[in-house]
Parts: C-alpha cells; sequence; structure tokens
C-alpha cells in the first residue's frame, strides 16, 4: 500500500494533537479519509491539486480575478467571515472555482458558508480535474448555478459525531439528519430529492467514501 502525500500531510498536521484526540486514518489507492473523535472535522483528503496564486487569499479562498474565486482548501468556523470579507473587498465575484476542496473541519460553519454563497446567487464551477469531497460538495450544491466539466470528481460519505454514531445511527426525522435534508431544500431540492440525495450520500461509512463524476452527480442535481 503507497503511502500517499495526501497521508504524510495528514500525519503532520496530526502530530501536535493531543493523546484524547483518537485519530483514526484509512487510505485506499485512490483517497485518504480521516476525522478526529471528538471534533466535527468531515473530509477526504487526497492528491493535491494546482493551487492558484491569485490576488489575495481569504482563508481556502483565492481571488483569481475581479469576478471569480477559487476554492482551494478545507473551510472551519471562521470560513463564513472569510467569505465576509472577500465580497467586501471584491463585490464583483459572481463564481467559486471549485479546484481543491477537501470538507469541513467545522459541518455547522460549512453549511452556514453554503447559504451565504447561495443567498448572493454565486454560482459555483468545477473544473476538469477539479475534485469537491465530502463537506465540499454541499457548498457545492450551494451556487445558483452549478457547473461539472467532465473530468470533475465528487466524493460523498455519511457524516459521525463526536461519539461515532452516523446518520443511520439517528431516526431519519432526528434534528442530525433534518440539517442536511432541509439544507438541500433551501438548495433548491424537492422534499423527495432531498431525501434521495441525503441516502445516497450516507450509502457509504464515514471511514470510506463513494466517488461520482461529473455525469453522475448529474444524476442527482441539475447541472448547467
Amino acid at each position: 500500500m503507497r503511502l500517499s502525500l495526501a497521508l504524510l500531510a495528514v500525519l503532520a498536521a496530526f502530530a501536535a494533537q493531543p493523546a484524547c484526540a483518537q485519530v483514526m486514518v484509512t487510505e485506499t489507492v485512490e483517497e485518504t479519509v480521516y476525522f478526529s473523535q471528538g471534533g466535527s472535522e468531515r473530509f477526504v483528503a487526497s492528491a493535491p491539486a494546482q493551487v492558484p496564486q491569485g490576488l489575495a487569499s481569504f482563508g481556502p479562498f483565492r481571488v483569481i480575478d475581479p469576478t471569480r474565486a477559487a476554492l482551494v482548501d478545507l473551510t472551519d468556523s471562521r470560513s463564513p467571515a472569510q467569505f465576509e470579507a472577500m465580497l467586501k473587498a471584491y463585490p464583483g465575484i459572481t463564481l467559486i472555482e471549485m479546484i481543491d476542496c477537501p470538507g469541513t473541519e467545522d459541518d455547522r460553519a460549512n453549511l452556514r458558508l453554503g447559504r451565504m454563497i447561495h443567498a448572493r446567487g454565486l454560482a459555483t464551477h468545477v473544473p476538469a480535474g477539479g475534485s469537491v469531497r465530502s463537506g465540499g460538495v454541499e457548498l457545492f450544491l450551494a451556487g445558483r448555478q452549478r457547473i461539472a466539466d467532465p473530468g470533475a470528481e465528487f466524493a460523498v460519505h455519511s457524516w459521525a459525531d463526536e461519539d461515532g454514531r452516523q446518520a443511520a445511527d439517528y431516526p431519519e426525522s432526528a434534528p442530525e439528519n433534518r440539517a442536511y435534508i432541509d439544507y438541500y431544500r433551501e438548495m433548491g431540492m424537492s422534499a423527495a430529492q432531498a431525501k434521495a440525495f441525503y441516502a445516497m450520500t450516507n450509502s457509504v461509512p464515514f471511514e470510506d467514501a463513494k466517488w461520482l463524476g461529473a455525469a453522475e452527480m448529474a444524476r442527482w442535481v441539475p447541472l448547467n
């Protein structure tokens, strides 16, 4: 089994974590899926993408030009404020290029960020070679216009709470599950579509990932 650059980055990032933060790492030939029990991380590491330097940086965002920003890293609790600061500095931004989006370190903040993207009417675009994974998929769905080129990739999986319980361990009507279904409804899905899409994302456990190409994602949500 190869030891990927992504896995080395994971190990380095968590080397300073206290012993009580139990880090679990699962590697396959395609991706490294990891999480820290006791936290709210939900992301999938993969081979590093080429990240544009851009005009300015705002957390995980890079301003490519006055109308486009790129999302190139994990989101966290600071991301909504960083997004707001970016749009204040560059109010002409209308599109987010999703180049390397491994997920989030804070699910609640990530859903708040998605609602902000949707409210501003921004488009989301995954170019060929772009990778949107785990919590990053919620941000892709936030686009008023969603574009995915051939060669774009997506990865989904179930979430897990600090006790290791996953979506299937809660009743369908539980707030933990309703939060995501309600979000998908806000992003334009019907009740049936939201439930079906959520079920698909939870069809694989947290420690694994289901990979979709642009054509497969188009079967679940309208793409432009």
